[in-house]
């Protein structure tokens, strides 16, 4: 028998003008509606816990303006190729040890290519999977077929962010469009592989860019399972590297609302989380937030490590949520 979830309520159907009014609620007025929404959706006080590894390293071929490991830019990110099976796994194992439950595998392509990397990065999923851990792959496009092979290879999520809103994205990047964006999400889809997209906010972009992106997440057929938000870690040699850090209050208001519009969507307080402080990251939580990266690095950037997160869960009485939940509470 299966358990019905808890689906009254979830919308696709929100409006601009709706999210721009959420968006720009009182802010103290905002975090309580989304922490009511957040208690009534999600166990609170459980947070899901995953890593990200750096699986292939530089040496892209796009011009995404905030990313280090563009070819065309000089950012001191040496080139590294595709890891071996052995320190792939060893990876995954020290990450299970530090209490993640979400292994994540990135890879700086373009693109998914059907070839011996691709089938190296296959075993990978295989291996990993066999962990116990959820894996994640962001590859870079993938077609149906592609996206079969990784499902049947045991990959439970994709990541494939929009970055920002349809409006903006030009201005991000150039060497693929929006579109290639949302048809790898379909692919992902079609293939019964979790989605999880969301974006970047500080790349100078408006907060009706802001509200665009959210609109776009939030109003596809169905709400990606993990919704990343990301604030811009500048890195000198990208275009955007003199772009100011964004403050808690943005990220505070993006994780919101969120929230409210996508309430089973586990929200994830990404890249940035190493410049807040444990009470910045306590109003993120408070927001909404239920899942973080841990771990030194994501991909080249610095994040917290497994010992800063244990003592910061202790303090907020925070849980690492297990691996698989939905599966296993989906049958009585």
């Amino acid at each position: 028998m299966m358990q019905n979830g808890l689906n009254e309520g979830l919308r696709n159907n929100w409006s601009l003008e709706e999210i721009k009014e959420l968006y720009n609620k009182p802010v103290l007025e905002l975090i309580v509606e989304a922490a009511n929404v957040h208690k009534q959706y999600q166990a609170t006080g459980e947070v899901q816990v995953c890593t990200l590894l750096s699986v292939k390293t530089g040496g892209c071929p796009e011009d995404c303006a905030y990313c280090p490991q563009a070819a065309r830019y000089n950012t001191g990110v040496d080139v590294h190729k595709l890891m071996s099976q052995e320190q792939v796994l060893a990876s995954a194992q020290r990450a299970k040890e530090g209490g993640s439950t979400r292994f994540c595998m990135g890879a700086a392509w373009r693109e998914v290519r059907d070839n011996r990397d691709f089938d190296k990065v296959l075993n990978m999923v295989k291996g990993v999977n066999d962990l116990g851990l959820e894996v994640c792959c962001t590859l870079g496009m993938v077609n149906e077929y592609q996206a079969e092979r990784l499902k049947e290879a045991g990959l439970y999520a994709y990541n494939h962010n929009l970055d920002t809103s349809e409006d903006n994205y030009a201005s991000i990047i150039t060497t693929r469009t929006y579109d290639d964006r949302l048809n790898t999400i379909d692919n992902v889809r079609k293939a019964g592989i979790s989605v999880c997209s969301g974006g970047i906010i500080g790349l100078g972009e408006t907060e009706e860019d802001r509200i665009g992106m959210l609109y776009t997440l939030s109003t596809m057929e169905q709400h990606p399972e993990s919704v990343p938000v990301n604030a811009l870690v500048p890195v000198k040699g990208t275009p955007l590297e003199n772009q100011p850090r964004v403050s808690v209050w943005e990220m505070v208001r993006m994780i919101a609302t969120a929230r409210i519009l996508m309430p089973k969507s586990m929200v994830r307080l990404s890249a940035g989380r190493e410049a807040m402080d444990v009470t910045e990251q306590a109003l993120c939580f408070l927001a909404g937030a239920n899942s973080i990266f841990t771990g030194e690095k994501l991909l080249t950037t610095p994040n917290p490590d497994f010992d800063q997160d244990r003592a910061m869960f202790q303090l907020l009485g925070l849980k690492p949520r297990k691996s698989f939940k939905e599966e296993t509470q989906a049958v009585c």
